[in-house]
């Protein structure tokens, strides 16, 4: 599982955005937001954080990657 901060993410049309950035690098990853802290959760197989990383900065998200 991996976690990010976006600091921009603030609506559900926010976190539909996000989520395709996210699709982009994994098609099939699972997403889960909680809009009041700003954060996703990604369930993948891939452990490559960057990839997710650029792929969100790429689309113009503010991200910062968490512990967990």
């Amino acid at each position: 599982m991996l976690r990010f901060r976006i600091s921009n993410m603030g609506c559900g049309g926010c976190a539909k955005g996000v989520a395709a950035a996210l699709r982009e690098v994994d098609p099939i990853a699972q997403t889960t937001f909680d809009l009041d802290a700003r954060e996703v959760r990604i369930a993948t197989a891939l452990t490559d954080a960057d990839r997710f990383d650029a792929a969100l900065r790429a689309s113009g998200w503010k991200s910062e990657r968490l512990p967990g």
